[in-house]
């Protein structure tokens, strides 16, 4: 018992993180308490320091819109938070969806889903083809586009104030991952994973790589949302440098061989 949780330490920390979250937001409109107001797009906390989404924030700008002063504060907020302990934490420490996708890809795991379909159909870019367009939506329609039909928005709004289309939202997402494309709204289409990851280039913490304690056995490989940041896995002693990285910490808890940490970027230049 004391192993497996060892070996799920970041899991357990990212749901916590999760239901934490949740149950503030629930708890501001249930019962008014307020030290955390609003939703994932626009929030108070401690009903003084704003928060804002910066992609929203992006595309309400795009559109036109002329923004308040405390919600473009958020939004720096955010982005200078994310920017510095890796942007797609938000994908993997808060984000709602997080949870279904999971899920889903741990049955696809468990019943050989993967084994079946060796290479991915689609790309990954596919994520940062819909944050342009979104934009480009925005600036003609004159609103933020994709807040319209973000199941992120659907889903945590509904956990908030009462699920309604969420529940569909949830389900579609669900069976799409399941047995339509591996980590396929993460890591394919949400183009707000495509917004964090571009901040996440910048990210101070880093998983590392410790070329002589792999044994190559591929677990981390398996477990991760965005298998092809650990490129250098069996080959070299360096970081994961990829901003599509979500620091979720599976492939640090997988791991029997400590081959995998967590560190601190260096800000100074390597010497080879």
């Amino acid at each position: 018992m004391i192993n497996l949780i060892k070996k799920s330490k970041f899991l357990i920390a990212r749901r916590v993180t999760q239901f934490t979250i949740m149950f503030l937001y629930i708890a501001a409109n249930v019962w008014g308490f307020n030290f955390l107001m609003g939703n994932l797009s626009s929030s108070k906390l401690l009903d003084t320091v704003p928060l804002s989404d910066p992609y929203a924030v992006l595309q309400m700008f795009t559109a036109g819109a002329v923004i308040a002063s405390d919600v473009l504060i958020g939004a720096i907020i955010i982005f200078v938070f994310y920017m510095f302990i890796g942007g797609r934490a938000f994908c993997s420490w808060v984000c709602p969806v997080n949870i279904i996708t999971d899920l889903s890809n741990y049955i696809r795991r468990k019943f050989g889903f993967n084994k079946i379909l060796k290479r991915q159909p689609a790309t990954r870019n596919i994520r940062y083809y819909v944050l342009v367009l979104s934009l480009i939506l925005s600036f003609f329609m004159g609103y933020a586009a994709f807040e319209l039909i973000s199941p992120v928005s659907m889903v945590h709004r509904g956990l908030i104030f009462g699920l309604g289309f969420g529940w569909a939202a949830i389900v579609i997402i669900f069976l799409f991952d399941l047995f339509v494309l591996k980590n396929g709204w993460c890591g394919h289409v949400c183009p707000i994973g495509g917004f964090y990851s571009l901040i996440g280039r910048f990210s101070l913490i880093r998983v590392h790589h410790n070329h002589e304690n792999c044994t190559a056995c591929m677990k981390c490989k398996e477990v991760c949302p965005e298998s092809q940041v650990l490129f250098m896995v069996t080959k070299d002693s360096i970081p994961v440098t990829s901003g599509e990285c979500t620091n979720c910490g599976r492939c640090v808890e997988v791991c029997d061989d400590e081959a995998l940490n967590f560190s601190i970027k260096n800000l100074k230049k390597e010497t080879k």
